[in-house]
């Protein structure tokens, strides 16, 4: 008889209830392998953007349903949040006299404002960001028609708050307007209240043996405490700043360099249009009616623009239509150097307007051509955090400019030359970029996380896409008997 059998006839209850504790040790281990396997094969089918997979847990982008609604309160979370900061030219003249400060200290109020609206975290921040951000997740195959129509919300907001601000200015100064436009930009909370998640809420399992915390070093609790926070601020910096991306990652490292330079010059005529225009003798009403227009112009045109730049000729041309429109919107401010009359000033509004529709169309557009959707949030927020130190110094030095020279063309012309260099730069890096990975493509020598993001944005967690697919390209892959191909995680 063997001992397994022995074991078996044996009457001895101490070795039924050994043998019965072992057997169950050895099927809970066994469940937890089953579960954790699963575990990691759901994760890996959701990443991979597996329809089967997708199928199981994830949950595939709408591009459309409550996505939609979700569009619409961006609108209005980019109209409040990106239109009021417009709105502080109609009260610059108050602040100044009312302080009895100078251009360059009075633009502090506008350029701290823009420069905390974006990297800030608190205030506007929370509310652009994930705004921004969550498109993304909600639309994958409609996504450049859903960024072209949330840049719509910035022309609402300049083509009503300057109307509102100019009305509450005349009834109840600068004190009670702000006050009351506070309690106005209070309804990006029930803005925010309408974006939910998409992905599901997972139940927490059972934690798997291999991640149990390591064991107690040897140390002093000082140094323990230190070596933690310091573990945890560095993991927190790479899961949260795209850093790796600014490294490695040259076409973003390139759009970040040129978005930071434009941001130098872009938002600095909006600050300056109303006092140019009331300092050569213009009503106030009249030039706030310029920003109004410069609204209704951004309205009338963003929404052909954002069904235009969804047809498949501008796949992978984004980033050229966006130079352009940079380089035409700062030559745009060379208008305002020929006279500060209204018939001037309301066509170099038209033309700054056609401009800023295309760059406000396409910039988050192209950020998501040229970074894996699940980086984007991160992407984002480490070019916000760079372009808020040129939007905190550009109005300054703007101020500093006309306390010097005691005219403000000059800062127009100053405007001209930083955005028009920003996007002949865009243009030609990403010109020399795509002629580099053409010639190296040809030669057999392009690693595979040099693709060309011609179409490429991995989608988001959940997501049913990885890339950017047009309409009927997921039926036509499904009769190819194949899934969507998906993108690699890491692009250059």
């Amino acid at each position: 008889m063997t001992q397994r059998n022995g074991i078996r006839g044996s009457s001895d209850p101490s070795l039924h209830s050994e043998t019965s504790k072992a057997r169950e040790l050895a099927n809970g281990l066994h469940h937890q392998e089953e579960r954790g396997a699963a575990d990691c094969e759901r994760r890996r089918g959701s990443d991979s953007g597996d329809p089967a997979a997708v199928a199981g847990g994830a949950v595939p982008a709408p591009d459309g349903g409550w996505g939609w609604v979700v569009l619409v309160a961006t609108i209005l979370v980019l109209a409040l949040t990106l239109g009021f900061p417009s709105c502080v030219g109609i009260f610059y003249t108050d602040l100044q006299n009312e302080f009895h400060a100078s251009n360059s200290e009075t633009s502090w109020v506008p350029s701290i404002m823009t420069s905390v609206l974006h990297a800030g975290g608190l205030g506007f921040c929370f509310s652009f960001q994930p705004a921004v951000t969550i498109l993304g997740h909600y639309f994958v195959r409609r996504r450049a028609f859903a960024n072209a129509m949330s840049s719509t919300g910035t022309a609402l907001g300049l083509c009503t708050l300057p109307f509102l601000g100019n009305y509450l200015h005349t009834e109840f100064g600068w004190r009670g307007s702000f006050l009351i436009l506070g309690a106005v930009l209070l309804n990006c909370c029930v803005c925010g209240a309408v974006m939910r998640p998409l992905q599901p809420k997972r139940r927490r399992g059972q934690p798997l043996m291999d991640r149990a915390p390591p064991p107690l070093e040897k140390e002093t609790k000082q140094r323990g405490c230190i070596r933690t926070v310091w573990r945890f601020f560095v993991a927190s910096l790479k899961e949260h700043m795209a850093f790796d991306q600014l490294l490695h990652n040259k076409r973003y490292c390139v759009f970040a360099i040129g978005i930071t330079v434009m941001m130098l010059g872009f938002v600095v005529p909006l600050i300056y249009l109303v006092p140019y225009a009331t300092a050569h003798g213009m009503e106030p009403g009249r030039a706030a009616l310029l920003l109004s227009i410069l609204g209704i112009v951004n309205i009338v045109v963003r929404p052909p623009f954002a069904i235009m730049f969804n047809l498949p000729w501008f796949k992978g041309r984004h980033i050229y239509v966006f130079a352009s429109a940079l380089l035409f919107n700062g030559l745009s401010n060379c208008i305002c150097c020929i006279g500060a009359g209204f018939p001037v000033l309301v066509g170099y509004v038209v033309m700054y307007g056609l401009s800023m529709s295309v760059v406000g169309s396409l910039m988050f557009t192209v950020l998501m051509d040229i970074v894996a959707m699940s980086r984007f949030p991160s992407a984002l927020g480490l070019l916000a955090v760079m372009e808020s130190v040129t939007l905190l110094i550009g109005p300054p030095l703007a101020g500093i400019l006309v306390d010097r020279t005691r005219e403000y063309f000059y800062v127009f012309i100053a405007c001209s030359a930083v955005v028009a260099f920003s996007g002949v730069f865009l243009m030609l890096s990403f010109f020399w970029l795509d002629k580099k990975e053409s010639k190296a493509s040809k030669q057999g020598q392009l690693p595979a996380q040099s693709e060309p993001l011609k179409a490429a944005a991995e989608a988001s967690p959940g997501c049913e896409y990885s890339s950017l697919p047009q309409e009927g390209d997921k039926a036509s892959a499904w009769r190819r008997g194949a899934p969507p191909a998906s993108e690699p995680d890491h692009v250059v």
